[in-house]
């Protein structure tokens, strides 16, 4: 049976419906970045997708060619993930989706390096004929979060976030995000199968003990 993220690692990925402080460790994705509107049909976002995920089944059906990763083993790729912000914008605007600053990111499995990160690149321009270059080997170290399962349309988002925000205060800590450290979305549903009210989406913020100096945790490398 084939290692499922999700499933193993419950923690990070099936939160519950009321928020929860983590810790989340240093993690590898496949990331491309990107400004504008994620609804935007003919948009960066949507050809973003498109390549995470080109490079992301490169990755993961490595074994049946002539590269052999080393640890490999058999994996369901991650769900896509997203971190956003809005230049001047503390928090998000949700009225104003054209300003959004993004890196979209899929999770990479521990055991692929930097150098089969680059190999995938190749092969995958190679055999698709496609210009992966936007695409980029990203670490992040993300650190102590308030998160929560948010159900329903990204628009309704808002009132998740509250509900966030106010445990972090209940708990002694408060809401840190920065240049270093983003607002983080894991979408958990496909919003062109499910219905919009059903859709599952993690939302994840960084947060830091009240008065304590800048926290290092969620510095992209």
């Amino acid at each position: 049976m084939s290692f499922d993220y999700k499933k193993e690692y419950k923690e990070f990925y099936m939160p519950s419906k009321k928020p929860t402080i983590v810790t989340i460790p240093k993690m590898n994705f496949i990331a491309v970045r990107g400004k504008g509107n994620p609804n935007d049909e003919n948009g960066e976002y949507r050809q973003a997708i498109g390549l995470l995920y080109g490079i992301a089944f490169t990755i993961k059906m490595s074994y049946k060619g002539n590269h052999k990763i080393e640890g490999y083993f058999e994996y369901v790729v991650p769900p896509l993930e997203g971190f956003w912000w809005q230049d001047g914008v503390q928090g998000v605007d949700y009225t104003r989706k054209d300003t959004f600053n993004w890196i979209s990111v899929i999770r990479l499995p521990d055991f692929v390096s930097k150098e089969d990160f680059e190999w995938a690149i190749k092969e995958a321009e190679n055999k698709k004929k496609t210009n992966f270059s936007k695409v980029e080997f990203f670490t992040y170290d993300e650190g102590l979060c308030v998160q929560c399962m948010h159900i329903g349309s990204y628009d309704h988002e808002p009132a998740t976030i509250q509900a966030m925000n106010e445990y972090a205060l209940e708990n002694d800590y408060e809401i840190d995000i920065s240049q270093k450290r983003l607002h983080h979305e894991i979408y958990l549903s496909d919003p062109r199968k499910f219905d919009i009210n059903k859709l599952r989406t993690v939302l994840r913020h960084p947060i830091k003990k009240k008065n304590d100096c800048l926290s290092e945790k969620g510095k992209p490398i």
